[in-house]
Order: structure tokens, then sequence, then C-alpha cells
């Protein structure tokens, strides 16, 4: 990774420095991977007793900037790089989990999705003459809306009954197939 500075740097000790490079070695190991050197350019200003570092690069195609402020310029800097790896570590992980996002498929089954077969429930019932009669519970209020009469016309097909909320009264509403082949509607 190459770094400029701008400013006045020559406060910082030998030993500084080489922390310094340590820093910007683990940031460029982010950065770099497979597609080159990066470069990064550091301003530096002061401020009566305070140092500000300024650190800007390029990272996926897009400029980042992180600031650093401190009474002492190596610890300006260094906030400023911790400041920077954090960022790319959510800039990666933001472009890693947008990448990785199944895709919605757009066909006539999410135009018109089926409901899902229902988990029964079932209570057991004794009776008299000792069989026992089981009572299936169906809810199928989750993926209801209000119909009309025509819509609830249409979704009988082969069943006996279709149970539905009237989309004008707001009502439920039973339509029956009866044996001869027409129906009955109950309201309630």
């Amino acid at each position: 990774m190459k770094i400029s500075y701008t400013g006045k740097s020559d406060d910082l000790t030998p030993v500084q420095r080489k922390k310094l490079e340590t820093k910007f070695s683990k940031m460029a190991k982010l950065l770099d991977s497979s597609r080159g050197e990066k470069e990064a350019h550091i301003v530096i200003t002061s401020e009566r007793h305070l140092q500000h570092a300024e650190l800007t690069f390029q990272f996926y195609d897009r400029t980042v900037s992180v600031t650093g402020s401190d009474a002492s310029l190596f610890e300006a800097i260094s906030g400023a790089v911790e400041r920077a790896e954090k960022q790319i570590l959510r800039l990666r992980e933001k472009w890693r989990d947008t990448k990785r996002s199944p895709k919605e498929t757009w066909s006539e089954e999410a135009e018109n999705p089926e409901p899902a077969a229902p988990a029964p429930v079932a209570a057991e019932i004794e009776t008299e003459a000792g069989t026992e009669k089981r009572v299936f519970r169906v809810d199928h209020h989750n993926s209801r809306k209000p119909m009309t009469l025509e819509e609830a016309l249409l979704a009988i097909e082969d069943r006996d009954y279709v149970v539905y909320r009237d989309a004008e009264t707001s009502r439920v509403a039973v339509l029956v197939r009866r044996r001869d082949g027409h129906f009955d509607l109950v309201e309630a």
C-alpha cells in the first residue's frame, strides 16, 4: 500500500512510524487483495494543541474518507486508521451480503400464490358406540383476502364448499355446492 503524507509529519519517531506501517499493512490486506496495490493519502493539520489526520483511499470504486483527532499526531493517525478498518469491514460485509442474497423470482406462482397445506390439529372424541371421531382444525386466515361472489364461484372448482369473507359487506359467507349442481349461499 502506497501512503502519501501532506502536512507536517516530521513529529513522528522511527518507532511510531514502524507501528503505523504495521497498522497500514493490516489495512492493506483488507484493501489490496487481488485488485492491485492501493494508495492512501493522509492530510495532517494542526489546530492549537490538537492534531487532525484525514485518511482518504479508494475502496470498490468509492472514495472513503475518515478523520482522527488527538493531542499527539501518532494517536490521531492511528485513530484514523482504526476507523478506516472498521469502515472497510462494514462496507465489505454490506457488499458481500447484498451480493449473496437470493434473487426473487417473478412468475405466475408469485402473482397467484396457493395457500400452503394447513397443518391439521386433531382432537379425538369418543362417542357412546365406542368409535373414535377425529376433529381437524384448519386455519386458513393467514392468506385469506376478501372475495366477491364471482371469485368464490371460481375458487370452489372441485370442492363441496368455500368459506370466504365478502368484499362488499365484510361478512363471512359460505358457498355450498348442491347435489343438483347449483349453489347455496349462506351469509352470516
